[in-house]
């Protein structure tokens, strides 16, 4: 026989636990307005970028500048499934520098299939000793949901510099 007292401490604990995950669902108007706002603003960067001399388009809205050819014209190009080795500094669209290796002083080596679907879709482009600026929609790096610094629906932007292929 269950006793009088577990029925409602049951039952308030279920209530409880509605109330809470309710909660959770609901959305702060502020934050849902700045990620509205980031939208427009990557929006009409990404639009006056790609009226800018030298940008070149990838698919998916991808699009990119290269800063320094590679010297040699047969130079390789990474694959989805090798490892890189890339100088790298991440920024907003304001100039915010979210990362950088060239502030640590040392390039990152990285799998390429582990990173955002930006770099998946353009490093595979670059040949090494190239320095590209990558211009990133939203849904191709972070999306709606950004990550660390990074606030949610931010077009970013990349300068990458491929130093190395690691297979």
């Amino acid at each position: 026989m269950v006793s009088n007292w577990i029925r409602p401490v049951c039952l308030s604990l279920v209530l409880a636990s509605a109330v809470s995950l309710t909660a959770c669902n609901r959305t702060d108007p502020a934050a849902e307005a700045a990620a509205e706002a980031n939208i427009k603003a990557g929006e009409t960067f990404l639009a006056e970028k790609a009226k800018e001399p030298g940008v070149q388009k990838l698919p998916k809205g991808l699009l990119y500048k290269v800063i320094t050819p590679a010297t040699d014209p047969n130079a390789p190009k990474p694959t989805v499934r090798d490892t890189v080795k890339i100088h790298y500094e991440g920024r907003l669209i304001d100039g915010t520098v979210f990362d950088s290796s060239y502030d640590r002083g040392v390039p990152a080596a990285m799998p390429l299939d582990g990173l955002v679907e930006a770099w998946k879709i353009a490093v595979p482009q670059m040949k090494t000793g190239e320095t590209w600026e990558l211009y990133v929609p939203a849904q191709l790096a972070y999306g709606e949901t950004g990550a660390g610094p990074i606030p949610p629906n931010s077009v970013l932007v990349f300068k990458i510099q491929l130093i190395g292929i690691q297979p």
